[in-house]
């Protein structure tokens, strides 16, 4: 970006002619240009404490604007001199006045919304950068400025590339090039950026040598556009750069070293002195080294890294800076992580770990600047890949010392990435004032408006969309404020002590599972030891569980290959390493991946010939089987309530339609007999009906229709009225003893490794649920209204949710009223339980007054035979 002219001609000229500044608005114009004149890090720490005072100051709109002017100013240099995030913060002020006081006349675009827009992309906020670019393309189109909407299709592109939607960048970026009328230096750089998706998209393909092909045409095109171009250096040193990528990772390191020193030249040749930028270049370096085995001149170069982005670093002991030094910086962060590699091929193990603990103190810093849940996301997977090379680390130092402490250290680390952004925002929740608390509902809305019009494909209002954005850009810059304020949330270590206490009380075993890219570690807690075993994690391993799951696609499935189903089950069994012969006979699930989809307790634990389903060897006749999203949640989980038991039931039915629930008013029929409550049916079963009595109640029965969604789809749940996207459900204010989701695949979505699927019984945890009942298929309308008339008997007969769901299995296949092809486990193994594993406590008031009411009739007969 070249440096730019942030104030008019006409101010700039006050002080040519010996005039004095008269107004503010002149004052703040002839601040700005002695500061340019002399930019240093102390004279800009002066400029923002004289912006303060400006700010207070303040009368007219021409003064406000030219404030908006001076924090552009301040944010160019403050990413001049190294400070990503207090440039973010005075580009996002500027924004924020620009907007309140609907400003025409400065190009807010080029001076503010871009850089903007490119920070939040480094700092890894995508939500941000694509809604801040989204927002500049609408600007440009709507003013039809063709440099700055290629700008933003080019910034836009990088979000996509940044945040794992390479094909989304592909996609937008060859319509760009086919259908836009481009300059040689757009193209260039456009083509630039697409060999570089094309590469990213290479990583989850199997056609690797097509797209490094199309890769490689695409780089050299550009190249060829850019070299014919005068002052392109710093783009053509990019082409170069991502050339060497390829040459790297073809092993053709001649080509690759050859093609660097041109890069690396040609930088040099932009004088460009911005620390990261030369940082980063230096990491590129060192990333090249490594690839080559060069470890010792890898180090010098991530010396260099440290050296121009942390003040004062020195390392004539030890190259690891010291944590307080360190800020949120993804190049720091790239530097920690190839260092650690560097420790982990020298077998220095103790000090990788040390290197990774610097990496994760960065990652925590990131995650509390974000306010979006997808960036958060999308930060816990990088967390999470990282993660997963501390537990190799430390399963290695354990075979070789056999420190139990080893273990549990890699037992807290699993613990930290596991549903991450649901215990944050819970946490978080917990302390936030009402203003707070207010901006997260109304951003929620606003971000479901977004998702809702988008699913309108090319019928979606696009003005209404940006609306939206803008309404979204503001409430985040308003909450963002009030965070800064507010203690950064850290995620604690667990009470491992506890945790056994708490397993102990429930005769349990823990599972835990922590699925890797390259093996499924699994933690098994039971005698108040943790012990760590793994299997192999490639295509071959999960295949298996694929083929057992792949059983459950539909209802004839299973019953038209019973043997398959025998087999393949006990093959995912053996597989898994579950528990035998245990005293334990209570089994509590942390699932990962795609264990999350399931069913364990479907599982097959010894194969035979028969075709009688109530006779096969089931996991289920082994163990009560429990889940829970982490160690956390099920050691956290609150008491339930000790008060009767109400249901609230929705039940749409959904009478003459096409999709009606023939057996959901014998489901609502059997509960009313069990249990008192409210029921809504047919059109009285409305969302605001359940949202306006949902908070009355401690079991919040839905029978209905829901849907998993798909890639750009998210899953939703029907009411008579509407049908809600699970994210809308985030804003219920709940606290149900428990929620059953009587409906297809409430447990399926969107699945991320470190937050799990994006279902929604997410939706409901978000809102405060702990205990729930939800499916992982699609359900029978009858089989499920069997199911579910069984689970509430058990629960008036005082059993525990966790025992009642186990039970009602058992009994739906020992039961002689149900044929044998309708206890294929298709139908009573969909519906898994989530939460705490004791039974409700009783409200013993009724108890302690009959005891007292006898021991006074006692006292009175006593009185009444023994008179004084």
């Amino acid at each position: 970006m070249t440096r730019p002219i942030f104030f008019f001609l006409l101010f700039t000229t006050l002080t040519i002619f010996g005039q004095k500044p008269s107004t503010q608005e002149d004052k703040i114009y002839h601040t700005i240009d002695v500061f340019v004149a002399n930019p240093s890090a102390e004279n800009l720490q002066n400029l923002s404490k004289n912006e303060k005072e400006f700010y207070k100051k303040l009368k007219s709109k021409n003064e406000l604007l030219a404030l908006v002017v001076l924090n552009c100013n301040i944010a160019f240099y403050q990413n001049q001199f190294g400070n990503t995030n207090q440039a973010i913060s005075s580009y996002e002020k500027a924004w924020q006045l620009y907007q309140k006081n609907n400003f025409k006349d400065y190009d807010i675009i080029e001076y503010c919304l871009k850089p903007l827009g490119n920070l939040y992309t480094i700092s890894g906020d995508y939500d941000n950068a694509e809604n801040t670019i989204k927002q500049y393309y609408f600007i440009a189109e709507k003013e039809k400025n063709q440099l700055q909407k290629v700008a933003a299709i080019l910034n836009l592109s990088n979000v996509y590339q940044s945040s794992g939607k390479s094909l989304l960048a592909i996609e937008l970026l060859e319509k760009t090039i086919k259908t836009e009328q481009l300059s040689n230096v757009q193209k260039g750089i456009l083509l630039n950026n697409l060999g570089a998706n094309y590469i990213i998209s290479s990583h989850a393909t199997s056609i690797n040598h097509d797209v490094y092909r199309k890769a490689q045409n695409a780089f050299e095109m550009s190249k060829k556009l850019l070299e014919k171009e005068k002052n392109q250096s710093e783009t053509l040193s990019n082409v170069y750069r991502n050339l060497v990528s390829i040459y790297s990772q073809q092993q053709d390191f001649e080509r690759a070293n050859l093609y660097f020193e041109k890069a690396r030249k040609l930088f040099l040749e932009t004088n460009n002195k911005e620390p990261r930028k030369i940082a980063k270049l230096d990491y590129e370096n060192a990333l090249l080294l490594f690839e080559q085995k060069k470890y010792t001149e890898t180090s010098v170069f991530i010396s260099n890294v440290f050296k121009n982005l942390i003040p004062n670093y020195s390392h004539k002991k030890d190259i690891l800076p010291n944590q307080s030094s360190l800020y949120s910086e993804t190049v720091l962060l790239d530097a920690l992580d190839l260092q650690a590699a560097i420790f982990q091929k020298q077998n220095q193990f103790k000090k990788a770990l040390d290197a990774y603990v610097l990496s994760f103190h960065i990652e925590d810093l990131f995650a509390n600047l974000f306010v979006y849940e997808n960036s958060k996301i999308i930060n816990q997977i990088r967390v999470r890949n990282r993660t997963e090379k501390c537990i190799a680390i430390y399963n290695l130092l354990y075979q070789k010392e056999k420190k139990s402490s080893y273990v549990e250290s890699a037992f807290q680390l699993a613990e930290r990435t596991k549903s991450g952004v649901l215990k944050s925002y819970l946490a978080q929740n917990k302390t936030a004032t009402k203003e707070e608390k207010l901006y997260l509902e109304q951003l929620q809305n606003w971000n479901n408006e977004i998702i809702k019009e988008q699913q309108k494909g090319v019928f979606a209002n696009i003005s209404k969309i940006n609306e939206a954005i803008k309404k979204q850009n503001e409430l985040m810059l308003s909450l963002k404020n009030i965070r800064i304020k507010n203690a950064n949330f850290a995620p604690e270590n667990l009470d491992t002590n506890a945790l056994f206490s708490k397993l102990e009380k429930d005769k349990a075993v823990m599972v835990y599972y922590f699925s890797g890219y390259e093996k499924m570690y699994y933690f098994t807690l039971k005698n108040k030891q943790i012990k760590l075993n793994s299997f192999s994690n490639t295509a071959h391993s999960t295949t298996k569980i694929w083929q057992f799951l792949d059983y459950f696609g539909d209802a004839n499935t299973i019953t038209n290959d019973i043997k398959g189903y025998n087999k393949q089950g006990k093959i995912a069994f053996d597989l898994l390493k579950l528990p035998k012969n245990t005293i334990h006979k209570n089994l509590l699930i942390v699932p990962d991946g795609i264990l999350n989809f399931l069913p364990f307790e479907a599982l097959i634990t010894k194969e035979t010939a028969t075709s009688n389903f109530a006779k096969m060897h089931y996991l289920l006749n082994d163990f009560k089987i429990g889940y829970s999203n982490s160690a956390t949640f099920y050691l956290n989980a609150k008491p339930l309530s000790t008060g009767q038991q109400t249901v609230l039931g929705i039940f749409p039915v959904f009478e003459n339609t096409n999709y009606a629930l023939a057996f959901s008013k014998d489901e609502m029929q059997s509960i009313k007999t069990n249990f008192k409550g409210q029921f809504f049916e047919n059109k009285a079963a409305t969302f605001d009906n359940f949202k306006t009595n949902a908070p009355n109640y401690s079991i919040l029965h839905l029978s209905t229709h829901a849907s998993s969604g798909a890639i750009e789809t998210p899953a939703s749940i029907k009411f008579y009225d509407r049908e809600i996207l699970y994210s809308e459900l985030y804003n219920l204010k709940i606290n149900p003893d428990l929620v059953v989701l009587s409906a297809c695949e409430t447990g399926i979505g969107k699945l991320y490794k470190s937050e799990g699927a994006m279902s929604i019984a997410r939706g409901f945890q978000f809102a405060g649920a702990q205990n729930l009942l939800f499916s992982l298929w699609k359900v029978n309308d009858y089989t499920t209204s069997v199911f579910m008339d069984d689970f509430y008997k058990n629960i008036k007969n005082d059993e525990s949710y966790f025992e009642a769901n186990t039970n009602t299995k058992l009994n739906f296949l020992n039961s002689k009223s149900i044929p044998n092809a309708k206890k294929s486990p298709y139908y009573w193994s969909a519906f898994v339980y989530y939460g705490a594993l004791e039974p409700q406590k009783k409200n013993n008031h009724l108890i302690y007054l009959l005891l007292f009411l006898g021991c006074i009739g006692l006292f009175f007969l006593l009185k009444k035979c023994f008179p004084k």
